[in-house]
């Protein structure tokens, strides 16, 4: 949250009390439960770390600019510089009951509904309201998959090339790769899609859509979800 005083008026509307976090930072929290037993843990106050030191950034040329001149380009190897958790995406009971659950409380917002058939809905891409800032395209994603359970995290790295220095990483590494490298439709980004050590599906990506409130919702089919711009098609166990 923005502000202690914030906590204050979710503790006040819900009922809940605002506690001292004993998580790495402390400050304070309020935490809900959402409606399929996620607990959803609303933190301020809460001290902040030094930001790590991160590679220099890359300056690139293209077809229309040409701004590096006079240096070679080399792309340092080592694994993705994960700048931080982007958005999560987590299967539901009922879409419609968590949507509403979610936006009532924290303000989010529709960028793109999806559609397994017209009218049918199940499931949306929700961004923070920030008003005329921009904001990432999603920052939630319920998905109406009638079980709750984990889907995936997705976590924004430096650029590009760290995202492929990141992957050859993990490939040597003997990590099991599940999807990518693409650009999304939804949202745009480029994309790479891992397992974990336990098996939880966590993507790498960069260069996403920013939104603001003159953005309005999107309606659009599970093919827009599941296809891309370029890349590999989705494997058929995707996040499963």
């Amino acid at each position: 949250a923005e502000s202690v005083a914030n906590l204050q008026k979710l503790s006040a509307a819900y009922g809940l009390p605002v506690e001292e976090s004993d998580a790495p930072g402390g400050g304070k929290i309020v935490r809900f439960t959402d409606p399929n037993g996620f607990p959803v843990d609303i933190v301020a106050g809460q001290a902040l770390p030094a930001e790590l030191p991160v590679k220099r950034r890359l300056v690139h040329n293209d077809g229309a600019a040409r701004p590096r001149r006079g240096a070679a380009l080399r792309v340092a190897p080592g694994p993705s510089q994960v700048k931080r958790l982007g958005h999560c995406v987590i299967n539901v009971k009922d879409f419609r009951e968590t949507e509403a659950w979610y936006k009532e409380r924290f303000g989010l917002v529709t960028s793109d509904e999806i559609e397994i058939a017209p009218g049918a809905p199940i499931g949306a891409f929700l961004r923070c309201d920030r008003g005329k800032a921009h904001v990432d395209h999603h920052t939630l994603f319920p998905v109406g998959t009638g079980t709750p359970g984990f889907n995936h995290a997705a976590f924004e790295v430096a650029n590009f090339d760290d995202l492929m220095t990141g992957r050859e990483v993990l490939a040597q590494s003997g990590r099991l790769h599940e999807w990518g490298v693409g650009r999304h439709i939804l949202g745009s980004q480029i994309f790479d899609y891992w397992r974990d050590p336990w098996g939880h599906t966590v993507e790498h990506w960069t260069d996403g859509d920013l939104f603001n409130d003159e953005t309005p919702p999107n309606v659009v089919g599970i093919d827009q979800l599941m296809g891309n711009q370029w890349g590999p098609p989705a494997p058929p166990n995707m996040g499963s």
